[in-house]
């Protein structure tokens, strides 16, 4: 058979999976044995040998023509004819994404040297992000709902305990609370989307799954959630499965968590917004396509929250001035993106616009943490200004990441999301109905919003007046979170003029290396991997990259539909040129020229003029207070009351109330027994009087 001589290897997929298991465990549990240069070397060493292998993998498969790998490795357990696996499913579209989290993963430990230099947990946080990278990997390769769901609690744990690293602040604590639990209230609906493919498969392995799914639900069947209300089996599954995403890759209500999750120290910021978590859901739901197509109101729900997510989360950005949360509420926006290219139909486009997004989002969280470290741990861009000429390597790889971010045509960002602006205008034209325009609308607009509040980072940090030299003391950002506080133990308190560096080359060495691919990867992969053609659009592949990966109904292609107006990378980016997207983004970075670099006057007067939306936004819509407050608030509340309930009612009323009556009563009762002979006789004799009335009355 073609191929088989490049077969992949079980050998070689156990070694990638279980390298940084092995470094988290050496790091963790032999801290004190191996010491920092071993954790480190332990750690960085596994999850090299992992990447080099995902990227042999990928190679065999899109290079060499090897066969995708589906086989099971271990039986977990067996209960009467159910049987749970440990597996892999290896194709195409999981080599890539196992490609991306190793890489970034690789050099976010890389930084992390530079980066941790000087904390006491650093052995602990080396454990913590390598077994983070094995969580994912087990998510990303199997071959099963099961170990999905194991992948998919593992991440969100370690998510947990790295967001609350820093254990003694108490915003941390608070913040990772938040994310656990916002997680497990999606998590609780992805669980019962696994349950309902068990009950009506009678199985949970994909590739069953996916050959059956038009027969068991495809063809209309339905199941009464309520007695007399009929629901699609196929609608009430895939929108249980995508509540999971939308907790797991932060999507509108359950997105407050992924802001608050700047509470961790910065390497973990990229590795849980670029490359492993929030990627997840996007993930999922593509690798579900076959289920995903079934139901039509399923993908419109999809594709109403990803708009909501991209327009919304982006405005946001807007306000923020903390210079990590700016870049955290641009990873929302841009999930929304790749949620709407679910909603469409458009699963390339989505999983794509993952790839390029996870390298210029670490590039631009890993630069933001380098900022960090020259300002001593100041986050308030507002102290900032004028670091260009610190910093020359952070802010020339920070403009790259910028303009990836924003689309700018021939920069890999451009290729990515540009595609998903025009699935989505093609999906309007198609569908003429109010959520397909809204979510074309969304997308379109949040080229302005986003290139807007980049362009104002770029200002704020590195453009102007050096306003670091007039901030003395107080390092506190915004919304009164503690800096970045992870070295020299200052706990984000610095005093006397800031004098910035440029960071050290184990910082500096990820930024160079992730603004490569930040440039170069869409050019190069965006004809072969969304369009079936090869790298400059002269010829058609035999097979599209994702051919028996991601299947898409015939009325839902509108990949294919845009797949015949393209004619290569170059007069793609050229056409960009003239696209409305372009033209918002030109006006977002006029905007923010003019307010923040040509005359800053007008940001203050802006402020002014536009204080109540301002309010709004830096309220983040009231969701924090609807979480907080109204949910969590209430469940107190409800707590509350029962607790009064239970003292007042039963305890007091129900419990005690008859104790008290029984011993009233007995009390009675005991009175009646004196103990002297007269009193019975009188007694008695009143008895029989009463007797001879009743005789007497009734029956003469």
């Amino acid at each position: 058979m073609p191929g088989m001589e490049h077969a992949i290897s079980k050998s070689v997929l156990l070694a990638i999976v279980l390298a940084p298991l092995l470094g988290a465990i050496v790091a963790g549990l032999f801290r004190k044995q191996v010491g920092r240069v071993g954790a480190h070397s332990v750690t960085i060493l596994g999850v090299a040998v992992s990447c080099a292998l995902s990227a042999y993998v990928l190679w065999q498969l899109a290079g060499q023509g090897a066969a995708p790998f589906n086989e099971n490795v271990y039986t977990f357990f067996q209960v009467g004819g159910f049987e749970a696996h440990v597996g892999f499913m290896i194709d195409k579209l999981t080599a890539m994404m196992m490609v991306v989290v190793t890489f970034v993963s690789l050099l976010v430990h890389v930084y992390t040297i530079g980066y941790m230099a000087e904390d006491d947990g650093y052995q602990r946080f080396f454990s913590y992000i390598s077994l983070f990278t094995f969580s994912m990997l087990m998510l990303v390769m199997s071959n099963n709902f099961l170990q999905l769901f194991f992948g998919w609690e593992a991440v969100g744990l370690v998510s947990y305990l790295l967001i609350g690293f820093w254990f003694k602040r108490p915003t941390a604590i608070f913040a990772n609370l938040k994310a656990f639990l916002v997680n497990r209230v999606g998590d609780f609906g992805f669980l019962l989307g696994i349950a309902a493919v068990l009950a009506w498969f009678g199985t949970l392995d994909y590739a069953t799954v996916f050959a059956n799914a038009a027969d068991k639900i495809g063809g209309g069947q339905t199941m009464e959630i309520l007695a007399g209300h009929s629901w699609s089996v196929a609608t009430v599954i895939c929108i249980c499965l995508f509540i999971g995403a939308m907790g797991k890759s932060a999507q509108v209500p359950l997105h407050v968590w992924l802001p608050d999750s700047m509470e961790g120290p910065t390497p973990i910021s990229a590795l849980i917004h670029a490359a492993t978590m929030v990627t997840a859901g996007i993930f999922m739901v593509a690798r579900m396509s076959p289920l995903f197509e079934l139901s039509e109101t399923a993908l419109n729900f999809i594709l109403f929250i990803g708009a909501t997510t991209a327009f919304f989360t982006g405005l946001i950005g807007m306000v923020q001035n903390d210079i990590k949360r700016v870049v955290a509420y641009s990873t929302l926006s841009q999930l929304g993106y790749m949620t709407v290219a679910l909603g469409v139909s458009a699963y390339s486009a989505a999983v794509y616009h993952l790839m390029t997004h996870a390298f210029f989002k670490a590039l631009l969280f890993l630069a933001a943490g380098s900022v960090i470290i020259g300002m001593h741990h100041e986050q308030d861009m507002r102290k900032m200004g004028g670091l260009r000429k610190y910093m020359p390597i952070t802010f020339w790889t920070s403009v790259i990441g910028t303009l990836a971010l924003i689309g700018t045509p021939f920069f890999s960002g451009f290729y990515s999301k540009d595609t998903i602006i025009e699935a989505a205008a093609e999906h309007a034209h198609e569908a003429h109905n109010w959520i397909a325009t809204y979510g074309y609308w969304s997308v379109l607009l949040g080229a302005f919003v986003t290139s807007f509040y980049s362009f104002r980072l770029l200002y704020l940090t590195y453009f102007g007046e050096e306003r670091f030299r007039h901030a003395h003391g107080d390092h506190h950002g915004h919304d009164g979170h503690h800096g970045d506080a992870h070295a020299h133990d200052d706990h984000g308190h610095h005093h006397g003029p800031v004098e910035p560096h440029e960071s050290p080359w184990v910082v500096t060495l990820p930024l160079v290396l992730l603004a490569i691919p930040s440039i170069l990867i869409g050019f190069f992969t965006v004809g072969p991997m969304l369009f079936g053609t090869d790298v400059m659009g002269h010829e058609k592949l035999p097979l599209p990259f994702f051919y028996g990966v991601i299947d898409v109904l015939a009325g839902h292609d509108v990949m294919g539909k845009l797949a015949e107006e393209f004619h290569g990378p170059v007069a793609f980016a050229l056409h960009g040129f003239a696209a409305p997207a372009f033209w918002l983004v030109l006006a977002g970075f006029a905007l923010a020229t003019a307010m923040y670099w040509w005359k800053p006057s007008l940001a203050d007067k802006a402020a002014k003029l536009f204080a109540l939306p301002i309010h709004v936004l830096n309220n983040k819509y009231g969701m924090d207070d609807l979480w907080i407050k109204g949910f969590a608030g209430g469940g107190v509340l409800l707590g509350r009351i029962s607790r009064k309930g239970d003292e007042k009612v039963i305890d007091g009323a129900i419990v005690n109330g008859s104790a008290r009556f029984t011993g009233l009563f007995a009390g009675v009762l005991r009175n009646l027994q004196s103990g002297r002979l007269y009193d019975y006789a009188f007694a008695m004799i009143l008895g029989l009087i009463a007797l001879l009335f009743v005789l007497i009355r009734y029956w003469t």
